[in-house]
């Protein structure tokens, strides 16, 4: 028996035809993509026996959900006349408090956001109800094996099950995400979604909020507000898909939120690679940070009535008041049943785990002089 070594796209596809019985991929737009992340994976991430396997069954499944998909298109021809309205999508460095702001704004009555499970599992299960009870048992399942394998990570990011989760998660679908070089060491990857046109996989993301939207109708009427880093590297497309959107910005010195994110990065990838080296890690992050914020700036210039800007030392020290202001920017004034919501939060968000994580910028080879010379062109007008 030949044991497989590497991923092989078409096997891959012919693995999810099998599995769901169905055929059509729709557009094979994302084929591109595809084939430059697991040529990345093969050559460059060092994929251990257990991450191999790992990766094998989620590229799989993501694959699922894109036939799921056009099935569910098919089946429910309404859902393609679902109109949805994002309001904001929230987006800065990583590590810059947009989590906070998130499930904060979140839990406005006024607005939804995409959940932890659904955005897991999208499309429902055959046989299953509206309560979606298989999907939240599996995310619920998900997400203890994620904590196995990855230990320190809630040290670093509390996640819950149910609560509000970035919609990067749903890009991953169209495989062009920055989840990718976040879990795995993939820079040709990298390079190549930096210079990407994402515009097809915006329009999928807008076909996923559909399908969500149209599963739960208290969502009528209510726009989204979204949240992943990965915007960054999108901002005229997501400007371009969702009308009347903005860009909630938030800023932190990337002399702090660099090193943190290299330490997340390290903490996601070694559950996947037995080589992972923090240097390697630090320098590629502080390298695609510097370069997406230079981006950033002059797609800013072209429409700035477009960004509201948000301090993490805000966030920090008076949240309540961030997020009514916030939602004064996006034309949705904050009364009492906000302020309601937001404290009821912040008092779930007490409870949740708070774990500490120690790590310094030379742990990944960087230095704080160095980060603040490199962002200096960020730093002296955000900050």
């Amino acid at each position: 028996m030949t044991v497989t070594t590497a991923l092989n796209v078409p096997e891959l596809m012919d693995k999810a035809r099998a599995k769901t019985g169905l055929s059509d991929f729709g557009d094979d737009w994302f084929r591109e993509p595809l084939d430059v992340l697991v040529t990345s994976l093969n050559t460059e991430a060092a994929l251990s026996p257990p991450g191999f396997e790992l990766t094998r069954h989620r590229l799989t499944a993501l694959l699922c959900d894109r036939l799921r998909l056009r099935a569910w298109q098919r089946e429910h021809p309404a859902v393609l006349d679902e109109e949805v309205r994002v309001a904001a999508e929230i987006c800065g460095l990583p590590r810059t408090g947009s989590t906070l702001l998130h499930r904060l704004l979140a839990a406005s009555p006024q607005v939804t956001s995409t959940l932890s499970w659904e955005v897991a599992y999208p499309i429902p299960f055959p046989g299953e109800g509206p309560d979606a009870a298989v999907r939240k048992r599996r995310a619920q399942e998900r997400m203890q094996m994620f904590a196995q394998l990855s230990p320190d990570f809630g040290d670093l990011h509390t996640v819950v099950w149910d609560g509000p989760e970035e919609d990067v998660i749903l890009l991953d679908r169209t495989f062009v995400s920055m989840s990718y070089d976040s879990f795995y060491w993939v820079p040709s990857y990298g390079d190549w979604l930096r210079s990407a046109d994402q515009s097809k996989a915006y329009a999928e993301l807008r076909e996923w909020l559909q399908v969500l939207q149209w599963q739960n109708p208290a969502r009528a009427g209510r726009p989204w507000v979204l949240k992943s880093p990965h915007h960054l590297t999108a901002v005229d497309t997501v400007f371009d898909t969702f009308a009347g959107c903005k860009i909630v910005m938030t800023h932190r010195s990337p002399a702090n939120a660099v090193p943190s994110y290299a330490s997340m990065v390290r903490a996601m990838s070694s559950q996947y690679s037995e080589s992972v080296d923090p240097v390697r890690i630090g320098q590629y992050w502080s390298r695609r940070f510097a370069r997406t914020l230079q981006d950033f700036a002059s797609a800013r210039e072209a429409r700035p009535g477009r960004f509201v800007d948000v301090r993490f030392a805000d966030t920090v020290s008076k949240p309540v008041e961030v997020a009514r202001n916030v939602l004064d920017a996006l034309g949705l004034p904050a009364g009492p049943a906000d302020d309601a919501a937001f404290e009821a939060y912040l008092a779930q968000n007490r409870t949740e785990r708070h774990g500490s994580h120690s790590y310094a910028p030379t742990d990944f080879g960087l230095s704080e002089d160095q980060l603040h010379r490199d962002f200096a062109f960020y730093s002296e007008v955000y900050l």
